[in-house]
Protein backbone atom coordinates (compact mmCIF):
# COMPACT_ATOMS: atom_id res chain seq x y z
CA UNK A 1 0.00 0.00 0.00
CA UNK A 2 2.84 2.34 0.87
CA UNK A 3 4.52 1.70 -2.49
CA UNK A 4 1.21 2.22 -4.32
CA UNK A 5 0.73 5.56 -2.60
CA UNK A 6 4.30 6.53 -3.49
CA UNK A 7 3.76 5.68 -7.16
CA UNK A 8 0.46 7.58 -7.22
CA UNK A 9 2.04 10.59 -5.56
CA UNK A 10 4.90 10.50 -8.08
CA UNK A 11 2.46 10.43 -10.99
CA UNK A 12 0.53 13.38 -9.58
CA UNK A 13 3.76 15.31 -9.02
CA UNK A 14 4.95 14.70 -12.57
CA UNK A 15 1.57 15.75 -13.93
CA UNK A 16 1.65 18.99 -11.96
CA UNK A 17 5.21 19.67 -13.07
CA UNK A 18 4.28 19.07 -16.72
CA UNK A 19 1.45 21.57 -16.44
CA UNK A 20 3.84 24.06 -14.82
CA UNK A 21 6.30 23.54 -17.65
CA UNK A 22 3.56 24.21 -20.18
CA UNK A 23 2.62 27.44 -18.45
CA UNK A 24 4.20 29.65 -15.82
CA UNK A 25 6.97 27.28 -14.85
CA UNK A 26 8.27 27.11 -18.40
CA UNK A 27 8.79 30.82 -18.96
CA UNK A 28 12.54 30.60 -18.47
CA UNK A 29 12.75 27.68 -20.87
CA UNK A 30 11.01 29.55 -23.66
CA UNK A 31 13.29 32.54 -23.17
CA UNK A 32 16.42 30.37 -23.48
CA UNK A 33 15.54 29.12 -26.98
CA UNK A 34 17.60 31.23 -29.39
CA UNK A 35 16.24 30.16 -32.79
CA UNK A 36 12.80 29.61 -34.35
CA UNK A 37 11.45 26.22 -35.33
CA UNK A 38 12.06 24.98 -38.85
CA UNK A 39 9.23 24.52 -41.31
CA UNK A 40 6.14 26.52 -42.23
CA UNK A 41 5.08 29.56 -40.22
CA UNK A 42 2.02 29.18 -38.06
CA UNK A 43 0.37 30.71 -35.01
CA UNK A 44 -0.88 28.25 -32.39
CA UNK A 45 -3.19 29.27 -29.56
CA UNK A 46 -4.13 32.72 -28.35
CA UNK A 47 -2.22 35.98 -28.09
CA UNK A 48 -1.74 35.39 -24.36
CA UNK A 49 -1.41 31.60 -24.36
CA UNK A 50 0.24 30.16 -27.44
CA UNK A 51 3.38 29.81 -29.51
CA UNK A 52 4.92 30.68 -32.87
CA UNK A 53 6.13 28.10 -35.39
CA UNK A 54 8.47 29.11 -38.21
CA UNK A 55 9.00 32.64 -36.91
CA UNK A 56 10.97 35.21 -38.91
CA UNK A 57 13.40 37.78 -37.52
CA UNK A 58 12.70 41.46 -37.98
CA UNK A 59 15.70 43.34 -39.38
CA UNK A 60 17.68 45.83 -37.37
CA UNK A 61 16.20 48.57 -39.50
CA UNK A 62 14.14 49.17 -42.60
CA UNK A 63 12.44 52.05 -44.39
CA UNK A 64 10.76 54.09 -41.67
CA UNK A 65 11.68 51.97 -38.63
CA UNK A 66 14.39 50.66 -36.31
CA UNK A 67 14.19 47.70 -33.94
CA UNK A 68 15.50 48.41 -30.45
CA UNK A 69 16.79 46.37 -27.47
CA UNK A 70 17.63 43.43 -29.73
CA UNK A 71 19.72 41.78 -27.03
CA UNK A 72 16.41 40.68 -25.47
CA UNK A 73 15.83 38.47 -28.55
CA UNK A 74 12.17 39.47 -28.77
CA UNK A 75 12.18 40.54 -32.42
CA UNK A 76 10.56 37.42 -33.91
CA UNK A 77 7.30 37.56 -35.80
CA UNK A 78 4.86 35.69 -37.93
CA UNK A 79 5.62 36.66 -41.56
CA UNK A 80 2.33 38.58 -41.81
CA UNK A 81 3.55 40.98 -39.12
CA UNK A 82 6.84 41.54 -40.93
CA UNK A 83 4.94 42.34 -44.14
CA UNK A 84 2.72 44.70 -42.16
CA UNK A 85 5.72 46.49 -40.62
CA UNK A 86 7.41 46.89 -44.00
CA UNK A 87 4.32 48.61 -45.42
CA UNK A 88 3.76 50.68 -42.28
CA UNK A 89 7.40 51.80 -42.20
CA UNK A 90 7.34 52.83 -45.84
CA UNK A 91 4.23 54.90 -45.18
CA UNK A 92 5.87 56.61 -42.20
CA UNK A 93 9.03 57.25 -44.18
CA UNK A 94 6.98 59.05 -46.83
CA UNK A 95 5.67 61.27 -44.02
CA UNK A 96 9.13 61.95 -42.59
CA UNK A 97 8.72 59.75 -39.49
CA UNK A 98 10.80 56.84 -38.19
CA UNK A 99 9.29 54.34 -35.73
CA UNK A 100 11.07 52.53 -32.90
CA UNK A 101 9.91 48.91 -32.70
CA UNK A 102 10.43 47.18 -29.35
CA UNK A 103 9.12 43.79 -28.17
CA UNK A 104 7.43 41.44 -30.62
CA UNK A 105 7.88 37.79 -29.58
CA UNK A 106 10.55 35.28 -28.60
CA UNK A 107 11.95 32.98 -31.33
CA UNK A 108 9.20 30.43 -30.72
CA UNK A 109 6.75 32.70 -28.99
CA UNK A 110 5.41 31.38 -25.73
CA UNK A 111 5.33 33.09 -22.34
CA UNK A 112 8.04 35.62 -21.55
CA UNK A 113 9.76 35.62 -18.15
CA UNK A 114 8.84 39.28 -17.65
CA UNK A 115 7.14 42.27 -19.18
CA UNK A 116 4.15 40.85 -21.06
CA UNK A 117 1.14 38.63 -20.68
CA UNK A 118 0.60 38.48 -24.42
CA UNK A 119 3.20 38.75 -27.23
CA UNK A 120 3.20 34.93 -27.42
CA UNK A 121 2.39 34.24 -31.09
CA UNK A 122 4.29 36.79 -33.20
CA UNK A 123 1.28 38.98 -33.99
CA UNK A 124 1.83 41.63 -31.27
CA UNK A 125 4.29 44.50 -31.62
CA UNK A 126 5.18 47.43 -29.36
CA UNK A 127 5.93 50.73 -31.11
CA UNK A 128 7.29 53.55 -29.02
CA UNK A 129 5.56 56.89 -29.14
CA UNK A 130 9.01 58.45 -29.07
CA UNK A 131 10.00 58.57 -32.75
CA UNK A 132 13.45 57.72 -34.10
CA UNK A 133 15.86 57.41 -35.60
CA UNK A 134 18.32 56.77 -32.81
CA UNK A 135 22.12 56.55 -33.00
CA UNK A 136 23.41 53.00 -32.73
CA UNK A 137 24.79 53.63 -29.22
CA UNK A 138 21.23 54.19 -27.91
CA UNK A 139 19.53 51.24 -29.57
CA UNK A 140 20.48 48.73 -26.87
CA UNK A 141 18.86 50.56 -23.95
CA UNK A 142 17.02 53.70 -25.08
CA UNK A 143 14.94 55.76 -22.69
CA UNK A 144 11.15 55.71 -22.99
CA UNK A 145 9.13 58.86 -22.26
CA UNK A 146 5.59 58.78 -20.91
CA UNK A 147 3.10 61.15 -22.51
CA UNK A 148 0.55 60.79 -19.68
CA UNK A 149 0.21 62.95 -16.58
CA UNK A 150 1.10 61.24 -13.27
CA UNK A 151 -2.56 61.11 -12.17
CA UNK A 152 -3.47 59.13 -15.29
CA UNK A 153 -6.32 61.47 -16.18
CA UNK A 154 -4.90 63.21 -19.24
CA UNK A 155 -1.94 63.45 -21.56
CA UNK A 156 1.02 65.72 -20.91
CA UNK A 157 0.61 68.42 -23.57
CA UNK A 158 4.33 69.14 -23.50
CA UNK A 159 5.14 65.53 -24.38
CA UNK A 160 2.42 64.78 -26.93
CA UNK A 161 3.38 65.65 -30.51
CA UNK A 162 1.60 65.66 -33.89
CA UNK A 163 3.98 62.89 -35.01
CA UNK A 164 2.53 60.57 -32.37
CA UNK A 165 -0.98 61.11 -33.71
CA UNK A 166 0.21 60.30 -37.22
CA UNK A 167 1.93 57.11 -36.05
CA UNK A 168 -1.23 55.92 -34.32
CA UNK A 169 -3.54 56.86 -37.17
CA UNK A 170 -1.45 55.15 -39.82
CA UNK A 171 -1.17 52.00 -37.72
CA UNK A 172 -4.88 51.82 -36.94
CA UNK A 173 -5.89 52.33 -40.58
CA UNK A 174 -3.49 49.73 -41.95
CA UNK A 175 -5.02 46.45 -43.19
CA UNK A 176 -4.94 43.45 -40.89
CA UNK A 177 -4.98 45.32 -37.57
CA UNK A 178 -7.10 43.67 -34.89
CA UNK A 179 -6.54 46.18 -32.10
CA UNK A 180 -4.18 48.89 -30.94
CA UNK A 181 -3.74 49.32 -27.18
CA UNK A 182 -2.96 52.71 -25.66
CA UNK A 183 -3.19 54.29 -22.24
CA UNK A 184 -6.75 55.38 -21.49
CA UNK A 185 -5.65 59.03 -21.25
CA UNK A 186 -4.37 58.83 -24.82
CA UNK A 187 -7.64 57.32 -25.99
CA UNK A 188 -9.61 60.07 -24.24
CA UNK A 189 -7.41 62.74 -25.80
CA UNK A 190 -8.13 61.32 -29.24
CA UNK A 191 -11.86 61.19 -28.50
CA UNK A 192 -11.86 64.81 -27.38
CA UNK A 193 -9.76 66.27 -30.20
CA UNK A 194 -10.33 64.35 -33.43
CA UNK A 195 -12.74 65.97 -35.91
CA UNK A 196 -15.78 64.06 -37.24
CA UNK A 197 -14.09 63.31 -40.58
CA UNK A 198 -11.06 61.66 -38.89
CA UNK A 199 -12.60 59.10 -36.57
CA UNK A 200 -13.18 56.06 -38.76
CA UNK A 201 -10.07 54.37 -37.31
CA UNK A 202 -10.63 55.25 -33.67
CA UNK A 203 -12.64 52.14 -32.79
CA UNK A 204 -9.56 49.97 -33.24
CA UNK A 205 -7.71 51.96 -30.57
CA UNK A 206 -8.51 50.39 -27.22
CA UNK A 207 -7.58 51.54 -23.69
CA UNK A 208 -5.41 49.29 -21.55
CA UNK A 209 -3.25 49.68 -18.47
CA UNK A 210 0.27 50.94 -19.05
CA UNK A 211 0.96 51.89 -22.67
CA UNK A 212 1.80 55.46 -21.71
CA UNK A 213 5.09 55.51 -23.64
CA UNK A 214 4.27 53.10 -26.46
CA UNK A 215 1.32 51.63 -28.31
CA UNK A 216 0.69 47.96 -28.93
CA UNK A 217 -0.28 46.75 -32.40
CA UNK A 218 -2.09 43.41 -32.69
CA UNK A 219 -2.81 41.76 -36.02
CA UNK A 220 -5.68 39.40 -36.78
CA UNK A 221 -5.12 35.65 -37.06
CA UNK A 222 -3.46 34.82 -40.41
CA UNK A 223 -5.04 32.50 -42.96
CA UNK A 224 -2.23 29.94 -42.62
CA UNK A 225 -2.99 29.33 -38.92
CA UNK A 226 -6.17 27.33 -38.27
CA UNK A 227 -5.18 26.85 -34.63
CA UNK A 228 -4.90 30.59 -33.97
CA UNK A 229 -7.60 31.64 -31.51
CA UNK A 230 -9.38 34.78 -32.67
CA UNK A 231 -10.52 37.56 -30.38
CA UNK A 232 -14.03 38.89 -30.35
CA UNK A 233 -14.36 41.73 -32.90
CA UNK A 234 -14.01 45.24 -31.54
CA UNK A 235 -17.39 46.78 -30.67
CA UNK A 236 -18.93 49.08 -33.24
CA UNK A 237 -18.45 52.81 -32.92
CA UNK A 238 -15.47 54.91 -31.90
CA UNK A 239 -15.16 53.61 -28.32
CA UNK A 240 -15.58 57.05 -26.78
CA UNK A 241 -18.68 56.41 -24.66
CA UNK A 242 -19.41 55.03 -21.22
CA UNK A 243 -16.96 52.16 -21.60
CA UNK A 244 -14.12 54.69 -21.81
CA UNK A 245 -15.41 56.60 -18.77
CA UNK A 246 -14.87 53.49 -16.64
CA UNK A 247 -11.13 53.72 -17.18
CA UNK A 248 -11.06 56.91 -15.10
CA UNK A 249 -12.85 55.48 -12.09
CA UNK A 250 -11.06 54.56 -8.88
CA UNK A 251 -11.52 50.88 -9.74
CA UNK A 252 -9.59 51.26 -12.99
CA UNK A 253 -6.99 53.81 -11.94
CA UNK A 254 -6.08 51.89 -8.77
CA UNK A 255 -7.10 48.29 -9.39
CA UNK A 256 -7.06 45.82 -6.53
CA UNK A 257 -4.43 43.08 -6.71
CA UNK A 258 -5.61 40.07 -8.66
CA UNK A 259 -6.04 36.84 -6.69
CA UNK A 260 -3.34 34.26 -7.23
CA UNK A 261 -4.42 31.78 -9.89
CA UNK A 262 -4.99 28.19 -8.85
CA UNK A 263 -2.38 27.05 -11.35
CA UNK A 264 -0.49 28.17 -14.45
CA UNK A 265 -2.09 28.16 -17.86
CA UNK A 266 -1.55 25.06 -19.94
CA UNK A 267 -0.30 25.90 -23.39
CA UNK A 268 -1.82 24.16 -26.44
CA UNK A 269 -0.47 20.66 -26.93
CA UNK A 270 1.16 21.58 -30.24
CA UNK A 271 3.34 24.10 -28.44
CA UNK A 272 5.03 21.40 -26.39
CA UNK A 273 7.13 20.38 -29.39
CA UNK A 274 8.10 23.98 -30.14
CA UNK A 275 10.62 24.39 -27.33
CA UNK A 276 13.60 22.17 -26.54
CA UNK A 277 12.77 21.89 -22.87
CA UNK A 278 11.42 18.72 -21.32
CA UNK A 279 9.18 18.50 -18.25
CA UNK A 280 11.13 17.81 -15.04
CA UNK A 281 11.95 14.15 -14.35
Amino acid sequence: MTQTRFVLASILLLASQAVAWAGEGGRAGWAKVAEPTEGPSEVVGSYANGCLLGGVALPEEGPGFQTIRRAHNRFWAHPSLKVWLDAYGQRLQSLGINALVADVAQPRGGPMPSGHGSHQVGLDMDIWLRPGPLPSAELFNPKAYSVVQPDGQSIDPESWTPQMLVMLREAAKAPGVERIFVNAAIKRHLCQTLPPDDRDWLGHVRPWWGHDAHFHVRLSCPADSPDCQKQEPVPSGDGCGASLDWWFTEEALHPAPKPVAAGPKKLPDRCRSAVDVEPPN
